[in-house]
This record gives C-alpha cells, structure tokens and sequence, in this order.
C-alpha cells in the first residue's frame, strides 16, 4: 500500500467532509464523506450537476431504494469530477504546471518523489518527459465514505416494515458497493453482525488472487480487543479488514467513544506488538472461509494498515506515532474545518471556531445515541434548542429521522432528540411527583438531546446558498478540543507546512502535549460520570470505577516510563510533558479517594 501522504482527513460531522475530496483528493490526500444524509447528498448532487453541465435527474422519495441510488449516484459525480480534475493537473502545459508545484509543494521534505521532482527541474527538462514522470509518479486521494453501523434503523412502506436490506446502513453500504470508486469503507460505532454479514454480498469487498481489494474495509477500532474481535468476524465471511484506524477515546471531534480509560499510548503499543499476530491469525480464518465459499484464496500474506487518530498537533506528535509506534497514516480532523480549501463550513460557523478558547470546546450529551459528544459552546443548533425549551415546547420536528432508533413508545422509533419523544418522556417524568431538584436534573437529562442528524449537516447547505426549509438554519459543529490551540483561517498550504513542520500555525504557547490533554480530557470525564452516578451508586458502578482508575494509573505509568527515557522525540518539551502526567496522577488519586470514600459510606 503506497500512501503519497503521512496523513489523511476523517470523516467530519455529516455535512463538514461531504465534498473534501472534490477540493484535495488531487493532490493525493485522502478524506473521508459520511453516508448519513442521502437527502443532503442529493441537494449537493443537484448543485453539482448545474455547476459542472452535468445532466441530472431528480431521484425522488418515490423511487424503489432511493437512499441506496442517492448515495450511487453521489459518489459516482465525486469520482468522475475528482478524476477529471486530476488528468486535468497531469495534461502538463506551461498553464498547469503551478498546479503541479503545488501537489509537490504539499509533500513532505522526505518525499522521494518531491526530491525527484526538484531534481528534474532544476536540470534541462521537456515536457514530455516531465509529463511521463507525473502520470508514473503522481497519485490521486482516496474518496473514502464513514458509515456508523449502529445508524441502522428499521424502515416502512404504508406501515409495514420494509426487508433488512433497506435499513438504513445497509442502503448506505448498498450505495457505496455499487458506485464506481476504488477505496475504502469505513465503519465505525462498534459491531453490527448483520451489516457485516450484508457485506458479502458484494464482490468488490473479495481479494483477487494477488490480494488486491477494489472496495477494502476499515474499522475503526479503540483498542485491540475489538480490532481483533470483529477482524475475525469479517474475516469468516471472506472479508480482509485492510487498515485499523485506531481514535482516541476522549480526545477526537465527534462522537466520543470513551474506552474504560485505556489511554492511547498504551493501546497502540499492543497493536504495534501484536500486529503480526493480528495479521496471521485473521489471514488463517479468511483463507478457510473463501475455500468454504469457492472463491478466490489470494496467493500472497494479506497486509494490514495500523492508523491513529485524536488530539494530534505538531509535527513531532506525528513523528512520534509513525516511528515509535510504526502507523501508517495519521488522522488530522479538528484543524481542518479552519481550511476552506479543504472542509465545507459555514462562514458563521467558521468564525465561532476561529474565536473559541479551551473553556468553549466540551464533552456534551446531546447527542441522541446517548454518546458523549465533543460541541461548541453558542453553536446556533444549541441556541435553537434553547429557544424551544423556553418556549415549553422541547425538541426537534425531526424531520430526517436518521435516528428515530428508540423504540419505548412505539416500535417505529422515535429520535430521543425530537418533539415527540421529549413530550411523552416530560409526562412520564411528570407522573413520578420526584422533588423538585432531582426532577430538575431529569428534565434537563431529556431536553439537552439535539437534533444532530441534521444540525451537523446544515452547515453545508448554509454555505452553498441551498435551501434549509426543512432543515432550518441551526448548525452543530463538533470540533476536538484541539481546536482551542488554532485562532485563523488557514490555506491548504498552511495547514500541510505545520503539518510537515516547515510553518507552525499554533499560536497557544500553552498548548500540551496530546497524550496529557486526552489524559485531562478522561479525568474530567470520570469526576464527572461520578458526580452524576452518587445518587444511584451500586456494585456495578463501584467495579466499573475501580476498572477506569486503575486502567488510567496503567496508562500514566507507561507514559511516564516511555516519555522519561526517550531520547529523540519531546526533548524540548519533555519536563513540561512529565509534569503534566505528574499533575495529572495527582488528580486521579484526589478522584480515586474520594470514589473509596463514597463507596465506605
């Protein structure tokens, strides 16, 4: 597997990524669109299809699978826009060749091929030849797609349930077989047995008989466990996870899958030790599955690739993850949605994300999965869902019901962030005459959900002019709290020279180290989850606690004992890195005591 950059851009919210490829994919770097909003994804179709004089063809509600086409029809205009833009960059001419030094200009200073290009034009060249070097050498940015699995829900036709293959995740997979692109799924938000047994259904998921995937898999995972669980899971179904992409819990935007404080460190050590084990042993179980299945058993090992992502801010936090723990690629999320060239983010947005400070980013509630999830204070979704609150009438309309997946009240589901389901949970809450404190505390549990299925979309229809009728113009941004430590709007250029380290593009000389902002960002989590567990404190919590503690003492050991003997990575910083892990046990020992104490009462 050949990568033409040390990073790639994940998926962002639903709306921030959806076009990212279209706008790098040409100078080889790789994003992430998510597959949620097949509605979004037909607006921007539709906008891409006038902007380019492309004929389009509404496909309506109406139409027999047209989530699954939707998404088709999508990523098929992605692909051919996105390579058209490429042969265009290659067809050498005096005209594009700024935009070649440009592609050049991006890579880092060790690229072979940037030392090879130098080289060429630093001597007598023509252009034919410089054009055989380019098609030889310069390759395009994966269009890769994000589905959630658990995003899966159930759907009808006049009331009646409609088969499995159109649940919502597998029309979105079903969507992205079927389209003409050569890259990568990623799934993630944990196992889903029957998309994954959907999976197989598709060819372009196989290997051939060289080991080459048209269509490959990755997973993303937060610890090795999990990697190796459902790695064997798809492997005995013929199906070869290509990469795991390995998040940090607590320190990435979005979604926030807390591990049971298992640091990132410590898990990517265990993946780095046990990669060829991981390897061997799913390579065994996929081999016997495709003879089982009589299909193509591939001649050579399988390979695997092993990416981070979370919190990372400097070059030499990227550095340290490539050499030491020998990742493939790292994830660059939060910074990016302050790169226009790159992410599409409205201008209001934009400038909230520009001025935040460290006590504006936080892990919130609102997401109706029931699912920490990093936001923004004064984003306008919040600010929308407060004027509904105060006027009595909590909730979304939920117009979109991606995730109308609760299924308390009727067995349709409804959208723990919608209307409907605040009002029957407030009359229930009413029934139970609590005090009026912990009734207080209720309420707020049931009102602060928001409607994120669209909010984390809109931002794009905002920023193209398109129509926000049904959505309405409230926008969720879901920043890492990286964020903080970036203050200007920066250019695709600026952003690949601070990641490369030729610029620095961090203005907050008290930015820490990203494996001591995860740990604070955990310990803030666990006061917090302990806090809110005192008044229904039982044994589970009480060894659910023990467990997060003493996985966190762990975690700030090994760091200790990695970061005191280091000796080519974190040396100017190295004192102010071990003091944060020292103020940080310290921390964890206040909390861990005052746990004991609570649980002696």
């Amino acid at each position: 597997m050949v990568r033409t950059h040390k990073f790639h851009i994940p998926v962002m919210g639903i709306g921030f990524t959806i076009d990212s490829p279209l706008k790098v994919a040409k100078y080889g770097i790789d994003s992430v669109i998510s597959l949620v909003d097949d509605i979004l994804l037909e607006k921007l179709r539709k906008m891409y299809s006038e902007k380019f004089e492309i004929p389009y063809k509404e496909i309506t509600n109406k139409i027999d699978d047209f989530r699954a086409k939707r998404i088709t029809s999508y990523l098929n205009l992605m692909n051919s826009q996105v390579e058209k833009k490429f042969e265009e960059l290659k067809d050498i001419s005096s005209n594009t060749l700024d935009e070649i030094k440009t592609y050049i200009s991006m890579l880092s200073n060790y690229s072979s091929i940037k030392k090879e290009f130098d080289t060429m034009i630093s001597q007598n060249f023509n252009l034919k030849d410089l054009k055989d070097w380019v098609n030889k050498n310069l390759t395009l940015g994966s269009i890769d797609v994000n589905i959630m699995t658990k995003i899966d829900k159930d759907n009808y036709k006049n009331k009646q349930q409609l088969p499995i293959k159109y649940n919502d995740a597998h029309a979105a997979l079903r969507g992205y077989a079927n389209s003409n692109l050569t890259s990568s799924l990623i799934l993630s938000a944990g196992m889903n047995p029957r998309l994954y047994d959907y999976m197989s259904n598709f060819l372009d998921f196989f290997p051939n008989e060289n080991g080459y995937i048209k269509k490959k898999i990755i997973l993303k995972v937060s610890d090795y466990r999990s990697a190796l669980i459902q790695g064997k899971f798809l492997a005995k179904k013929g199906l070869w996870v290509s990469e795991y992409r390995i998040e940090s819990g607590l320190n990435c935007g979005g979604h926030a899958f807390a591990t049971d404080g298992f640091l990132l460190g410590p898990v990517l050590e265990e993946f780095k030790e046990k990669r060829e084990e991981l390897t061997n042993s799913v390579q065994e179980l996929l081999n016997q599955a495709l003879v089982a299945q009589d299909k193509i058993v591939p001649n050579n090992q399988m390979q695997i690739e092993v990416t981070a992502q979370g919190g990372v801010g400097t070059e030499e936090e990227q550095n340290f993850l490539l050499d030491y723990y020998n990742v493939d690629s790292v994830g660059w999320g939060t910074p990016f949605l302050l790169v226009p060239e790159a992410t599409t983010v409205d201008n209001e947005t934009l400038d909230k994300l520009v001025k935040s400070k460290e006590e504006d980013l936080y892990l919130s509630d609102i997401s109706p999965l029931g699912v920490p999830f990093n936001s923004l204070k004064g984003n306008t979704k919040d600010a929308e869902k407060n004027t509904f609150i105060n006027k009595g009438r909590s909730g979304s309309s939920c117009p979109k019901k991606f995730v109308a997946l609760n299924k308390e009240f009727n067995n349709l589901g409804l959208c723990t962030a919608s209307r409907l389901y605040q009002h029957l949970k407030i009359k229930e809450l009413k029934e139970e005459n609590l005090p009026k404190k912990e009734h207080q505390f209720k309420l707020n549990k049931i009102t602060e959900k928001a409607c994120t299925c669209v909010g984390l979309g809109t931002s794009a229809l905002l920023k193209y002019n398109l129509d926000t009728k049904t959505e309405g113009e409230g926008v969720s941004v879901c920043p890492g709290p990286n964020m903080a430590y970036y203050s200007k709007i920066m250019s695709l250029k600026n952003i690949t020279d601070h990641i490369y380290g030729r610029d620095n593009v961090v203005d907050n000389e008290n930015r820490p180290n990203m494996f001591v902002k995860e740990l604070n960002v955990y310990l803030d989590y666990l006061q917090n989850k302990f806090d809110e567990s005192k008044n229904s404190f039982d044994k589970k919590q009480e060894r659910y606690f023990n467990k997060f503690t003493k996985n966190l003492e762990n975690g700030i050991s090994y760091y200790q004992n990695i970061f005191s003997n280091l000796e080519k990575s974190f040396n100017e910083t190295k004192n102010d890195l071990l003091k944060g892990l020292e103020e940080g046990n310290n921390k964890l020992q206040t909390i861990n005591l005052e746990i004991i104490k609570f649980t002696q009462k």
